[in-house]
């Protein structure tokens, strides 16, 4: 009978980082398919302010970040805009590719569905 050491097997641990969104409840990975660490829910958008934008560092808000914008940088990569519900720190992050596609059309023509403007105006243009 053959004795094996406890020395020559590493005990070997995934770690898997995980959050529970603060809109659907869902249980979600802080890294995105890609790899990309993540900080919103793939499904609803939503995130939690965790993070304090103006002075760096962690912020002791921890309010709901709801989602309320897309913004289209230079380079063509879209970012999310948070709003906190808490202290209205707004945020910017990347989207993620495996972001929920219909939540981020529906944000991207919010602006051209309702106009902050009668579209009869137009007509008199």
């Amino acid at each position: 009978m053959s004795h094996i050491s406890n020395n020559t097997h590493k005990n070997t641990t995934l770690k898997v980082d995980t959050f529970t969104c603060a809109g659907c409840g869902l249980t979600v990975s802080t890294f995105a398919a890609a790899g990309a660490r993540r900080n919103h829910c793939p499904s609803c958008l939503h995130s939690r302010h965790v993070s304090d934008h103006v002075e760096g560092g962690p912020s002791q808000c921890h309010g709901r970040m709801t989602p309320i914008a897309i913004a289209v940088l230079r380079t063509a990569d879209w970012m999310l805009i948070h709003r906190c519900v808490r202290c209205d720190e707004l945020t910017s992050h990347p989207v993620c590719a495996d972001d929920n596609q219909l939540m981020l059309m529906r944000m991207a023509v919010r602006p051209l569905a309702q106009p902050p403007f009668p579209l009869e105006a137009l007509g008199s243009l």
